[in-house]
């Protein structure tokens, strides 16, 4: 049988106005999540509860989105933060820019396209690989929560799945979502559930 090193609960953080609008956003402290985004959460919670599941660890991307969203799910399992260095993709130029008017622009080779002064998909995933590495090393047989972005998220699957970083959005990951993946010794991975948003 496989022996399983850690298992991640992946949460998207709640929506915010820009995502809503389909802005794409790198910022650490603005937007925060609004009231729609503080459902989302609050209906997570709600499903965790159900599953009666403890997990040992809680931790979130440092940004004012993530921090706010996980401050709501530590204190459902009454746990402490721990903040990560896992930010969303930076964007450089595409900052605040809507996704919309960048397919208008560049069509879909907007998904393989590096910003001005910002990140290439596959420097990003490897950003988000190493990260997640370390996480799995150091909670050897626990069950942590991460509390992040849905680009991180996306990143995570594909990294799990061998999938192109042009593949990657194929697998639409949600504001206020769960995905679950557990980490083996061999080191593998495998995708339990992906994009879950509880009713």
């Amino acid at each position: 049988m496989f022996k399983r090193k850690c298992k991640i609960t992946f949460i998207t953080h709640g929506a915010t106005v820009h995502t809503m609008d389909g802005i794409l956003s790198d910022a650490e402290k603005f937007p925060k999540i609004n009231d729609i985004g503080e459902e989302e959460i609050e209906k997570v919670c709600e499903y965790l509860t159900s599953r009666g599941v403890q997990y040992d660890k809680i931790y979130t991307s440092s940004s004012a989105r993530c921090t706010q969203s996980a401050q709501i799910v530590a204190k459902l399992f009454k746990k402490r933060i721990t903040t990560i260095d896992l930010p969303s993709r930076k964007l450089g130029d595409w900052n605040g820019q809507s996704v919309h008017d960048l397919y208008k622009e560049y069509g879909t080779r907007a998904i393989g396209m590096k910003p001005k002064g910002g990140e290439g998909l596959k420097e990003f995933n490897k950003r988000v690989g190493e990260t997640i590495e370390k996480l799995v090393e150091e909670n050897r047989g626990n069950r942590i929560i991460v509390v992040t972005t849905p680009d991180v998220v996306q990143a995570a699957i594909a990294l799990t799945l061998n999938l192109t970083p042009e593949n990657q959005f194929k697998n639409l990951i949600k504001t206020g979502s769960l995905t679950q993946i557990s980490y083996f010794v061999d080191d593998w991975s495998s995708i339990i559930y992906s994009d879950y948003i509880p009713l």
